[in-house]
């Protein structure tokens, strides 16, 4: 077998996108389907699903890429036997949205020093748009943030998705009279007061005004941080239900300080997503360590709370 097609395989897997996956190996869209078809026929079962949007996994094509990961990792620790790359220097500067570091980004940095002790990273954490507008001019290298971008100098994977929940002080739902109404009444119920979500423009916010508005309820009591710790002390004051990943206060919710309101309609699951600049070198050895540190998290924390984006 091709260890070539194999690895053709996992970055289509990864990227969800044979045109995107081409530019990434530095190939055409045709030798990439070609690849694909020939590994099909060798292994006797079809490995994705092809529709307008992209391509998906099949069952047999997720069995075969957990097996396809472990063998071209074990030729990674094949070659660095033979060439110690953990001995050269290098710096790389990484940007990071505040929610990814109150999550799984610290875990990503620790792994990255301990794989490569003499990389130097420089760690700039911002929002989602100016992380975006930095990697554009140049300024970063690497950036973990919600959109997927796909410009001719920047390619980007999505690693996972963390599902938002309605966060408030235990007394909260009582003091605002929320009960157990149907989803569309308690969400109403709750935007009858201030609602606390990321900053302003951001994904989540842009997510969470979409769906009020799809239930006809306005968005002018929305009020927009960008900084995770300052939601979570506003909620836990009674300044007003947060709309916020629940894995990110999964200590909280276990003392008691904060309270999980269920059967409330809450918006899409924020993504995670890297995203780096084609033609340095350093950038291209991180995407591994980034998705062995998100399969890591979402296995600590449980699926409920971390989804990963490649199964």
């Amino acid at each position: 077998m091709n260890l070539k097609f194999l690895d053709t395989f996992i970055w289509v897997a990864r990227l969800r996108s044979f045109s995107l996956a081409a530019d990434k190996m530095h190939s055409t869209q045709a030798a990439i389907s070609s690849r694909i078809s020939v590994l099909e026929q060798e292994l006797g079962a079809r490995l994705f699903t092809r529709d307008p949007k992209g391509v998906t996994l099949t069952r047999e094509g997720e069995r075969v890429l957990q097996h396809a990961e472990y063998v071209t990792q074990g030729m990674l620790r094949l070659r660095a036997s033979l060439r110690d790359e953990t001995l050269e220097f290098g710096s790389i500067r990484i940007g990071a949205m505040d929610s990814a570091v109150h999550s799984w980004f610290v875990d990503f940095v620790t792994n990255v020093t301990h794989q490569f002790p003499n990389l130097d990273v420089e760690v700039t954490v911002d929002t989602a748009l100016n992380l975006n507008d930095q990697l554009r001019k140049g300024m970063l290298d690497v950036v973990f943030q919600t959109d997927a971008l796909r410009e001719e100098t920047i390619q980007s994977a999505e690693l996972l998705q963390l599902p938002f929940s309605w966060i408030v002080e235990p007394g909260f739902a009582r003091a605002q009279n929320i009960g157990h109404e149907a989803a569309t009444a308690a969400l109403r119920a709750l935007a009858r007061g201030k609602l606390i979500t990321f900053s302003h423009h951001s994904r989540p916010h842009q997510d969470l005004v979409r769906l009020l508005q799809a239930h006809g309820i306005g968005a002018s009591r929305i009020s927009c941080v960008n900084s995770v710790a300052a939601m979570i002390k506003l909620a836990q004051k009674g300044f007003g239900a947060a709309v916020m990943p629940s894995a990110l206060v999964a200590k909280e919710l276990a003392e008691g300080s904060l309270h999980l309101l269920g059967g409330i309609i809450a918006p899409p699951p924020m993504p995670f997503v890297m995203a780096w600049r084609t033609g340095s070198e350093w950038p291209e050895r991180l995407i591994d360590v980034a998705f062995e540190t998100v399969r890591a998290y979402s296995a600590r924390v449980g699926e409920d709370l971390a989804r990963l984006a490649v199964p």
